[in-house]
């Protein structure tokens, strides 16, 4: 076990210098320049603009800019924000605590409704409980979440007047952004889960197993759902880095604070360590969250092992 997780933080070595070698491409070929909206409201000259790019060392080589800010990452350094100046990581380390509260629960909301509906629907298959499960499913899968979170925000705010619209702080907050970011996850696990314990209920020691009078729960729980656990784990551990891209919508909507909202801020200000600080923190939670998942197969399924 430890020789596999050494080699697979090997491995993310070289897609972590990749990752950050298409993101800083990518930005700086992005139409636009940071410092004339630095420099937009001041009328500033043309030397203004030169001088302020070379005190950016933005009027350097492409290149030589990526060796530097990889230079900075190697020794804990993601550079400072083109336009407060404070250091990107006390940027994110701000925000990045209502922005994984948000996804966390997004998750959990997607694992205990997700994986119980999954199940339901595929021990009733065919019945009206698997057509409204396959149902709420399919929504799940087809609401945009933009416009989920109006809707709620509608209702529950405008109309019942019993949570918030927006903000932070409290769980009043959290329960409508939430709901709209984990809905998707619940409607994938749960057709994952169905799918899954279809397949393994039709399996030849389910099949001995009630022949030898043991109870229908204890088959579900020991052999049908721990057997189907594998791939539902799967996909949550890359649902979890869909939610962490979803919190942009879904803070912008709620008028949350957190790193989706401040990318897209960022963004808009062409504020390029920022953004590529909240693309790299992310892409790393996300490698973590994918070998913590390779992890977990050993203990669901003995008989996986690692060398």
């Amino acid at each position: 076990m430890r020789q596999y997780i050494g080699r697979r933080l090997l491995i993310s070595i070289p897609l972590f210098l990749g990752l950050t070698a298409i993101v800083f491409g990518m930005l700086h070929l992005l139409p636009g320049d940071p410092v004339q909206v630095i420099l937009s409201t001041s009328g500033a000259t043309p030397a203004a603009i030169a001088t302020l790019r070379a005190q950016l060392g933005l009027d350097l080589p492409l290149h030589i800019q990526y060796l530097h800010y990889l230079n900075g990452l190697l020794h804990g350094d993601m550079g400072s924000s083109l336009f407060t100046y404070r250091p990107v990581a006390e940027i994110i380390q701000q925000n990045v605590g209502a922005t994984m509260e948000l996804a966390l629960s997004a998750m959990l909301l997607s694992l205990l409704v997700g994986i119980p509906l999954g199940i339901v629907a595929a021990v009733n298959r065919d019945s009206w409980l698997d057509q409204i499960a396959m149902t709420v499913a399919v929504m799940g899968v087809s609401m945009p979440g933009f416009w989920l979170g109006l809707l709620l925000i509608f209702l529950f705010s405008l109309v019942l007047r019993v949570l918030p619209s927006g903000g932070y702080g409290t769980l009043k907050h959290l329960i409508l952004p939430a709901f709209v970011l984990g809905l998707n996850g619940v409607a994938v696990i749960a057709r994952l889960t169905r799918s899954s314990m279809l397949e393994v209920l039709r399996q030849e020691y389910i099949v001995t197993a009630r022949a030898k009078g043991v109870s229908e729960l204890y088959i579900l729980v020991r052999h049908g759902l721990k057997n189907s656990l594998i791939p539902v784990v799967t996909v949550a551990g890359l649902q979890f880095g869909f939610l962490l891209g979803g919190t942009v919508v879904t803070e912008t909507v709620f008028a949350r604070p957190g790193l989706g909202r401040m990318a897209v801020e960022a963004i808009l200000y062409k504020d390029i360590p920022v953004v590529q600080g909240v693309v790299l923190f992310v892409a790393v939670i996300y490698m973590l969250v994918n070998l913590l998942v390779d992890v977990c197969y050993a203990f669901i399924d003995p008989r996986i092992r690692y060398g």
